[in-house]
């Protein structure tokens, strides 16, 4: 699409902030969440009835999310890849972005935890763990190629804590980046996107 050249440099890591922000108002314990990233300019082409719905600051946002819904509360790692590989997004989708909440150990920890013989008592072990941090990660991507992340801790739970960058969560980047193969997906323009959101409206901090 032509648009997604014309993105200024800073428009995924401003999406990503914007999501994190909305995300992290509901609070903890939500289960996973996908967002389409729409080019405003070309949203508002589309759906120009939208104009009066979005403030200033947020119509002047490069990128729009898109609420496409929770992903189920359970979906543990090994899942992710093939719950997002069913995915093929519309041409009109620059990129992506999930929203999901993980508990994580220090290595030296989950070194600890390889006599686990379920996923199940796996979770139980690590969230018994006194060294366990629980995060929130959101992990984005551009159909061109840019990622983008951020990771704010629940024991550090201020906007001002959040930790942002390009390489910050690198395996949830890659997987998002599936959705955008041509392989992926059973049909081309299958899939959530803008034209199928319904009760899903764009989500806003």
């Amino acid at each position: 699409m032509d648009s997604v050249g014309t993105l200024p440099p800073d428009a995924l890591s401003r999406a990503v902030v914007e999501i994190e922000k909305h995300v992290s108002s509901a609070g903890w314990d939500q289960p996973a969440q996908l967002f389409a990233l729409v080019p405003t300019e070309e949203l508002l082409r589309a759906e120009p009835q939208l104009a009066a719905e979005l403030g200033a600051e947020d119509a002047s946002q490069p990128l729009t999310p898109v609420a496409q819904g929770e992903l189920p509360g359970a979906l543990e790692d090994e899942h992710l890849a093939d719950a997002l590989g069913r995915i093929e997004w519309p041409d009109g989708v620059s990129g992506c972005a999930l929203a999901i909440e993980r508990v994580v150990l220090p290595a030296s920890a989950e070194a600890g935890l390889s006599s686990a013989e379920s996923d199940a008592e796996l979770a139980r072990m690590a969230g018994s763990d006194p060294r366990r941090h629980e995060v929130r990660m959101v992990a984005a991507v551009l159909r061109e190629g840019d990622r983008f992340g951020a990771v704010r801790l629940r024991s550090h739970d201020q906007d001002s804590a959040v930790l942002t960058g390009a390489d910050l969560v690198p395996t949830l980047c890659e997987v998002l980046s599936l959705t955008f193969e041509p392989s992926v997906g059973s049909r081309p323009g299958e899939g959530p996107g803008v034209d199928g959101m319904n009760d899903d409206e764009e989500n806003r901090s």
